[in-house]
């Protein structure tokens, strides 16, 4: 069942409350560990900023790997595997 739950969820030790779909409370709360994991490495790393900067900082280097992963996702069997269907669906359509 996909009913509504009410989770609280932590990052950069602020509470943040959120209602969410049942089914996706797990990849929600492994989203906030791997937020939190990375706070903390900067925090380590550069001592002396605060919060904002360590968030800032994380939030750039998410965008960077997810953009890299765009440019780098190879498509081209789906779509070979889409072009091959769509030449079966034609052929059994003109018959």
């Amino acid at each position: 069942m996909d009913e509504d739950l009410t989770i609280n969820i932590t990052i950069a030790d602020r509470r943040y409350p959120m209602r969410i779909k049942r089914n996706d409370e797990e990849k929600i709360r492994k989203a906030a560990k791997i937020i939190n994991e990375r706070i903390l490495q900067y925090r380590q790393m550069y001592s002396g900023k605060d919060s904002q900067d360590f968030m800032a900082m994380s939030t750039l280097q998410f965008a960077i790997e997810l953009n890299d992963f765009i440019e780098n996702a190879d498509v081209s069997p789906v779509i070979k595997q889409l072009e091959d269907i769509n030449e079966g669906l034609n052929k059994y359509l003109s018959t």
